[in-house]
């Protein structure tokens, strides 16, 4: 055998630290120039507006509050829609029909606010939505329960 090639037989490779080292500062110092400081959220200082005077009287819709609990019952001004055949959802776009007729007549936007409890089904509250269709209830929002 070669002596050259017995020389590299006989050498014990291992693991280069310091190119490894090096490569490692070459990218900090890379991460570090690239990097953009932005300043976070809480210290933009910004300036609330106060209040202004009305020149005239606005017209605040009308509300009604629909809740939809998590037992799948729904309530409207305290009477329960609760029945899982969903047999009493037409008395309650009835009921909505009734509220959006008489928002007309009194010239107010008749407005639903839906507030669903974290542990009800999306079926129930997609029920609610289907009603207010029904009913030619255009303007529906969800609320918060806090």
């Amino acid at each position: 055998m070669k002596p050259w090639l017995e020389e590299m037989i006989n050498e014990r490779v291992g693991l280069q630290l310091v190119p490894l080292i090096d490569c490692v500062f070459v990218l900090l110092i890379y991460f570090m120039i690239s990097s953009s400081m932005r300043q976070s959220e809480a210290d933009l200082s910004l300036t609330l507006p106060g209040q202004v005077a009305q020149s005239k009287e606005i017209k605040m819709p009308d509300e009604q509050i629909i809740e939809v609990l998590a037992n799948g019952s729904i309530v409207l001004n305290e009477k329960t829609y609760a029945d899982p055949s969903k047999a009493d959802l037409k008395g309650l776009e009835y009921t909505l029909t009734r509220y959006r007729e008489s928002s007309q007549m009194a010239n107010t936007t008749a407005m639903i606010t839906i507030v669903a409890e974290e542990e009800s089904t999306h079926e129930r509250t997609i029920d609610v939505l289907n009603a207010c269709a029904g009913a030619g209830i255009t303007s529906v929002t969800f609320g918060s329960t806090d």
